[in-house]
């Protein structure tokens, strides 16, 4: 890929604030990517909490949303609760969009640190994070728990935060 203005064969992605207003949008998409799915209530709670900085990603209209970024900041720290994008629209640099557009947001809040786990199996996302200046800070044993499948181990990823090097 050699730009944003290229993602997606030539359409535009735009990312636009996600408050509650936005918890069926990224509901539908979480439940394509994620298992166990999470409900609209839990994710209107965690977009609704005072520390939320989340945003959508959105092809061609303000409600087509492919993806959605969810973190919160503590201090001087923050942290990317989930991230996800539309099976169909994942490796076109929509998930990387998202990361930098999260960057930005929370240096601008004063934010020096930044945080995400990430399953151990997910070997697209632990590259995309590994190229982005996340660097391993420790591993959850058994924290993704799957249905009908065994617990997966999380890596904790960290990496400061500067507008150089997004």
């Amino acid at each position: 890929m050699t730009g944003n203005a290229d993602l997606l064969d030539g359409k535009r992605v735009s990312l636009l604030w996600a408050g509650p207003e936005r918890a069926a949008e990224i509901t539908r998409v979480h439940a394509k990517v994620f298992l166990p799915v999470w409900d609209e209530a839990s994710v209107l709670k965690m977009l609704d909490h005072p520390a939320a900085t989340s945003f959508v990603a959105t092809l061609g209209g303000p409600t087509d949303v492919i993806g959605f970024i969810i973190g919160q900041i503590a201090a001087d720290e923050s942290e990317i609760l989930t991230i996800g994008v539309d099976p169909e629209r994942q490796r076109h640099g929509v998930g990387r969009l998202l990361v930098q557009g999260l960057m930005r947001a929370v240096q601008r809040a004063e934010v020096r640190r930044m945080f995400l786990d990430v399953a151990t199996d997910n070997m697209p996302a632990l590259t995309l994070y590994s190229k982005m200046g996340f660097v391993p800070a420790g591993v959850r044993k058994a924290y993704y728990q799957r249905p009908g499948a065994p617990a997966v181990d999380a890596v904790t990823m960290a990496r400061s935060v500067t507008i150089k090097g997004l």
